[in-house]
Parts: structure tokens; sequence; C-alpha cells
């Protein structure tokens, strides 16, 4: 009986570890954003928050300085525009794409790429052709740090990224 009840004991203990890993909240959860921007185009963001955690960016987190980085974690980051589009004034079709940055000191160049459903930006080198746009945009200082990636998008089309100490703005005209 004593057998019987040290292991029924052992068992529950077990499946409520396995029940309580389950439950854990993931590293970089999936969020996104959206908003109808002046001109009517609905644009949205998909993407993975990861968190900077005591790390350093460029260092021993991404984006590292000249790598194609998926904006995000996990898979790659999308962005959906529900009609023809300008980013800085270059344009976009309408559709979804993959979102891949890559930090270049003071520049950030924008990517826009067609294959959109990929694990994060480990087969961008074998889909560039596949680019729709790229654009360029200035590094800017965050106003305050920010822990966990963010994006915002406002009613005027202008769309944020916003990572340590990282601000990356750009315009989207629709």
């Amino acid at each position: 009986m004593k057998k019987v009840l040290g292991l029924l004991a052992v068992t529950l203990t077990l499946g409520g570890a396995l029940f309580a890993q389950e439950k854990k909240k993931p590293a970089s959860p999936l969020d996104s954003v959206s908003a109808t921007i002046k001109g009517g185009a609905a644009v949205s963001i998909v993407y993975s928050r990861p968190s900077v955690k005591g790390r350093t960016i460029g260092k021993d987190l991404e984006p590292m300085p000249g790598k194609v980085w998926r904006a995000g974690a996990n898979g790659a980051t999308t962005f959906e525009v529900s009609k023809d589009v300008k980013v800085e004034g270059k344009a976009l079709p309408a559709g979804k794409y993959a979102f891949f940055t890559i930090h270049n000191g003071a520049e950030w160049t924008l990517i826009f790429n067609k294959v959109y459903k990929t694990w994060g930006a480990y087969d961008y080198e074998k889909n560039k052709a596949e680019d729709a746009l790229q654009v360029t945009v200035k590094d800017k200082k965050a106003p305050s740090f920010t822990e966990t990636l963010t994006y915002t998008i406002d009613a005027k089309g202008d769309v944020t990224l916003l990572w340590g100490d990282h601000a990356v703005n750009f315009k989207v005209k629709g």
C-alpha cells in the first residue's frame, strides 16, 4: 500500500511539473499592432517580442552590425498592407511581406520580402531576389530604454520599432 501511495505521489508531482511547464510564458511572445492610416490603407505588423535581459544589442543579441535581422524573434516578422502604399516615398504593393532589417551604425536598411512564411532570417539569402522593397532610414536614440521589442503605428502612418536604445522610424503613406 505504501508503494502504491508513493508511486501515486511521484506520478502526481511529475504530472503537475509537466502541466506547469506547458503553461510557461514563451520567452518571446507573439504580438501584433495594426492601424488604418491616412489614405485608408490598413497596416499590420505581427512579430515575436524578445527582451534584452541584460544583454548587449549588437554584441550578444540581434541585430548584429551589418547582418540581416528578422526584426523580432522566432519566425520572420510580417508586415502587411491592404492597398498599395509608399514607404519612405518608395512604392510597396498591397500584400504581406517578411520584414527584415540591417543595422549599419547610423542607418538601418528596411527590407520587405515577398517570402513571408519563413523562420527567422536564415533563408533570406536564398530568397533575396524576392525583395519587394528596400529603404534606408537613420538610426535614432529612443526616448527611453525599451526592454521588450515594441512596434507602434499611428494614424498618420508613422511606424516605429523600439528596441533597447534604438528607435527606427519610417513613414507609410497610403
